[in-house]
């Protein structure tokens, strides 16, 4: 709770001098708890019954534990989002635009890329737009291209964090949204009138 990204079994272990299988064994206890598929787990009404329980229950609580782009956080439970988002967002308007969002996708599709490929991509200058995404924590640097020299960029464990996806790879597949070949003669027939 008190770091700004997920942490690894490996750095948890060497925080609390444990062994990396104790702490992800204790990890996916404690995420199963969080759940609500253990007696541990408060119930929720406890303090709106007038008589006493034992205090457990299967009942999941607010917030659940996730292993995310390569180590675990705490997360809101997505039931509670709204509730948690009304207190967190209140007052600010951090969307990105279509510029931000079109250069991002962009960049994750095809990283490591450079800006004037992604430039070339879009059909518009992406400079100010990089810029942006990398001040939000979304991109980074990733070397240079040793032909042109160029700063290569991708997609940083932030991004993934907000995707909700482990890696890359887990992104969503682009190819079921693509016209088919069979289509493809048409689109370049009206681009010719």
């Amino acid at each position: 709770m008190v770091i700004d990204q997920p942490a690894t079994a490996t750095e948890l272990a060497s925080g609390l001098n444990l062994t990396v299988d104790v702490v992800e064994r204790l990890l996916a206890e404690l995420q199963r708890e969080y759940d609500g598929y253990t007696i541990n787990a408060p119930v929720v009404d406890v303090a709106s019954s007038a008589i006493e329980t034992d205090g457990f229950g299967a009942t999941p609580r607010g917030f659940e534990l996730r292993n995310i782009a390569g180590g675990w956080r705490i997360y809101s439970r997505a039931e509670f989002a709204d509730i948690v988002g009304g207190f967190v967002l209140e007052g600010q308007t951090a969307r990105l635009t279509q510029a931000a969002l079109e250069t991002l996708a962009v960049i994750a599709y095809r990283q490591p890329v450079s800006r004037a490929r992604v430039s070339a991509i879009r059909g518009v200058n992406v400079d100010s737009v990089v810029r942006t995404l990398t001040q939000r924590g979304l991109i980074e640097d990733s070397g240079t291209d040793p032909e042109s020299g160029a700063i290569l960029y991708r997609t940083t464990s932030y991004f993934l964090e907000r995707m909700g996806i482990g890696s890359v790879a887990e992104m969503p597949q682009l190819s079921p949204h693509l016209p088919g070949l069979e289509g493809i003669e048409e689109f370049y027939d009206a681009e010719r009138m």
